[in-house]
């Protein structure tokens, strides 16, 4: 009877412990991490790392090793507005030099003017260097400049259009349609994506004339005996920030606000595109913001 009794106790007793050892177990599990890569020391979450951009796309590569550093809707075919103005740009250089000289028109200017786009208050009758007029449309974004450098330079507006085209075929723009040589809204229905916009931002930094025009806060041109006296302000105020190379900025009620960029950042050559963003100061931020990210990620 004894030996019963001491047996059953000692069954009890090792119930007793077993329940325990199951239930402390079982708690260690119920406070174990549920995400790992997040938990593990030395690893970063990518969702909880990605940069706050407000647009609704965005496109960031680094220019010097290719790698796609960013891409939010990136082939979503989009009006760009003014960053338009930057092929216009471009193409003008491919057969014109910085030197060379244009004549304004009453043409130019009423064209501007009827369309309600912005200015750079060209008068008619004066004769500008290229480069000046690149200046006057890339920094203030003038209508009347690009319809000036469109007009001389397509010997006509639609035949410059159509060079537009054929030199973003040249780019590997492939999602890439242009109706004018501004951006202003039209009905023919141009547009194009962040990722063709940054190609067309690391061919006009690779031209010596245009990084120089379009990283330049402001610009002014004395009184000559040819042209009045203008000064413009650069509308980009990224150019505010370190490292930064430009590009140009944008806005229609269709397109949103617009911005390509660029930056140096260490050894990096950070190009990029936001497109539809819903403010100007937002579509500052995130660039800015996607700059930051790029550059602290290259730190970690």
């Amino acid at each position: 009877m004894r030996l019963t009794t001491r047996l059953s106790h000692a069954l009890l007793g090792l119930a007793v412990t077993t329940g325990a050892l199951t239930t402390g177990t079982t708690a260690a599990h119920a406070m174990s991490p549920t995400a790992p890569a997040a938990a593990t020391a030395g690893t970063r979450s990518p969702a909880a790392d990605a940069p706050a951009v407000l647009s609704d796309a965005a496109y960031l590569i680094d220019a010097k090793s290719g790698k796609v550093r960013f891409s939010k809707e990136a082939d979503v075919r989009r009006p760009v507005a003014s960053i338009t103005k930057a092929m216009t740009a471009y193409t003008v250089l491919q057969q014109a030099k910085p030197t060379d000289k244009i004549t304004v028109t009453a043409e130019d200017v009423r064209y501007a003017s009827q369309g309600g786009a912005s200015v750079a208050n060209l008068r008619a009758g004066d004769t500008l260097t290229v480069e000046d007029t690149l200046y006057a449309m890339m920094l203030p974004s003038g209508a009347d400049a690009a319809h000036a450098l469109a007009r001389t330079y397509g010997t006509g507006v639609e035949a410059f259009v159509a060079k537009m085209n054929a030199t973003a075929h040249r780019l590997g723009m492939t999602n890439t349609k242009y109706v004018n040589a501004d951006g202003m809204p039209y009905n023919g229905g141009g547009y194009s994506t962040a990722r063709d916009q940054v190609s067309l931002a690391k061919a006009v930094l690779n031209n010596t004339t245009l990084k120089k025009v379009t990283s330049t806060r402001y610009h002014s041109v004395p009184s000559t005996s040819e042209h009045r006296a203008y000064s413009w302000r650069n509308t980009n105020r990224l150019l505010g920030t370190p490292g930064a190379l430009g590009v140009k900025t944008g806005y229609t009620r269709a397109a949103g606000y617009t911005l390509a960029f660029a930056a140096e950042r260490g050894d990096s050559l950070l190009v990029g595109v936001v497109l539809g963003a819903p403010s100007s100061s937002s579509r500052f931020q995130s660039a800015e913001a996607l700059l930051d990210w790029a550059a602290a990620a290259d730190d970690r």
